[in-house]
Formats: C-alpha cells, sequence, structure tokens
C-alpha cells in the first residue's frame, strides 16, 4: 500500500489496517519459524508496511 492511499484513509481504517499487518506479519513470522514459508520476502514487505502506517499515524497525531 503506497503512502498516498494510507493517507487518505480514516483514522479508524488506519488503526485497523495497523492491526491485520501486525497480525500477518506474527502468521508469517510463525511459518517462517516453522520452515513452512517459501517466500521470505513477504516477512520484510510486511514490516515496511507497519512502518509506514505507523509513520503516518505518527504524523496525524502531531499534527493534532
Amino acid at each position: 500500500m503506497k503512502p498516498n492511499e494510507i493517507r487518505d484513509l480514516s483514522d479508524d481504517e488506519l488503526a485497523q489496517r495497523l492491526a491485520e499487518a501486525r497480525e500477518a506479519h506474527f502468521n508469517l513470522r510463525f511459518q517462517h519459524a516453522s520452515g513452512a514459508l517459501e517466500r521470505t520476502s513477504e516477512l520484510s514487505a510486511r514490516r515496511r508496511e507497519i512502518a509506514r502506517l505507523l509513520t503516518i499515524a505518527r504524523e496525524r497525531e502531531l499534527q493534532a
């Protein structure tokens, strides 16, 4: 998800996306630990998505 798309989300949607991304990252970590994960690049992609969401949430917090 691109930063411009994230900025268009409401605060509730942003929080929901963040929770979903964290849960998906947890599941990917679990799959990686058990050896079932084939595309390990998904881990870093999910981590970057979480960072983007947190950055925009922080931007909004500072504006308020």
